[in-house]
């Protein structure tokens, strides 16, 4: 493995479940009732596959500028008085990958003006080399679109690369790139299809970590 490849929302921050709060505050106020459900329908999409799965749950009653803005006030509020929640582990595993000469990436469904807020108020954007972002692709996980590019920016082959996800719609794109999968569960637990080609499922970060320190297969 050469390689590494981080999703970012579940994985390396908490931010799902600022996103719960954030659609039930935006529900509430565009009178649909709380929407913080839709963030586990929407897990691991890019904007425009998650519009089509909120049409689909909400008919005329979505309207996407509202959600948008709504949703916006209440993040700009959450993170004008808190820093990006860091998941457990990430520091450790981030220096561990540098200091052994992994290539790093981050794979992203969320927009690269969001990404990169998040990167850089935790203090790690200058760990990756390359960040593919949903906004920066046509087709949203499940596809591999976007862990393709992310391979291809980091000039690695897929069967070289590790990939760490926590939703459904992106380990599914990564394990269809080809790449090695790892899970660390968030919001939603492994099904049996998923369980089949995960190469390890982790608690954290940090045990991730302590999973490749005892597979070292860096090429």
């Amino acid at each position: 493995m050469n390689a590494v490849v981080f999703d970012m929302d579940g994985l390396m921050f908490d931010t799902e479940r600022v996103f719960v709060q954030a659609w039930d505050y935006a529900g509430e106020k565009m009178g649909i009732g709380k929407a913080g459900f839709m963030t586990i329908k929407t897990l691991g999409m890019n904007v425009e596959r998650s519009r089509q799965v909120w049409i689909e749950e909400f008919g005329d009653r979505y309207h996407e500028e509202e959600l948008r803005s709504y949703s916006r006030e209440f993040r700009d509020n959450y993170y004008a008085n808190n820093k990006v929640p860091v998941k457990k582990g990430l520091y450790v595993l981030l220096d561990y990958l540098k200091e052994h000469g992994y290539k790093l990436a981050v794979a992203s469904s969320s927009p690269r003006w969001e990404v990169e807020h998040h990167l850089k108020d935790a203090g790690v954007f200058d760990y990756f080399q390359a960040v593919v972002c949903g906004d920066m692709v046509s087709k949203s996980k499940p596809e591999p679109e976007i862990y393709l590019r992310a391979c291809e920016l980091l000039g690695e082959q897929p069967e070289d690369c590790v990939a760490l996800e926590d939703s459904r719609n992106g380990l599914l794109s990564a394990h269809r790139a080809g790449m090695r999968v790892i899970m660390v569960p968030d919001l939603w637990e492994a099904d049996e299809e998923v369980k089949q080609f995960l190469w390890n499922m982790c608690a954290d970060l940090e045990e991730v970590k302590d999973f490749l320190l005892e597979h070292p297969d860096k090429k």
